[in-house]
């Protein structure tokens, strides 16, 4: 990802944007569901490596998948979203806000379609589904409704476009089936 940043020239990243963006507020406090996203990978890794190697290869073959088809896209059809607010006229400044700004600094905004974030979101909840102690009714809301405020923080904190949410959708499907719906059917029918 690093070496494809550093490869495209700035004028070749194509602005990626639609209406329903401008409707979409700022709001710092989903820095918290956006930072988790790095947390819940490390946690997912480890959690599977410890308690369940099938799910642990599964995982990391659905990572190595999508984020390869993400960045074959990054390669063919660089993308850049130019949403970001300018956070010292917000009319707020807070710890939240600040937290943003050193996002904004570390993390660019180009090569955003399809959104990785997303994408590791999905990959936090199929591999949650994929182990019997996680397949509960609570435990699938749960990551069910985590993985979709990790998509929602992405253009909540303004670092993609819904465009990009959008564009992981067939990344995401792609990527679970071909990596999780052959053990589901083998379950179903064992």
């Amino acid at each position: 990802f690093i070496f494809i940043e550093r490869l495209t020239p700035a004028a070749y990243h194509h602005p990626v944007h639609m209406k329903l963006d401008d409707l979409i507020p700022f709001c710092e406090w989903f820095i918290f569901p956006y930072m988790s996203w790095h947390v819940s990978l490390l946690w997912m890794s480890l959690y599977t490596l410890a308690y369940d190697i099938p799910a642990f290869q599964r995982f990391m073959w659905y990572l190595i998948l999508t984020t390869v088809l993400a960045e074959i896209v990054y390669v063919v059809w660089p993308s850049q979203q130019l949403l970001r607010p300018d956070l010292a006229s917000l009319g707020r400044s807070n710890l939240l806000t600040k937290l943003c700004g050193v996002i904004y600094t570390v993390d660019t905004n180009t090569n955003v379609c399809p959104s990785l974030h997303c994408i590791g979101g999905f990959a936090i909840l199929f591999a949650a589904l994929d182990m019997p102690r996680f397949r509960t009714k609570g435990w699938t809301v749960f990551f069910v409704i985590f993985a979709l405020l990790i998509c929602a923080s992405t253009v909540f904190m303004k670092q993609h476009s819904i465009v990009d949410f959008f564009a992981a959708i067939p990344v995401i499907l792609i990527g679970w089936v071909c990596v999780y719906l052959p053990p589901l059917v083998k379950r179903k029918n064992a």
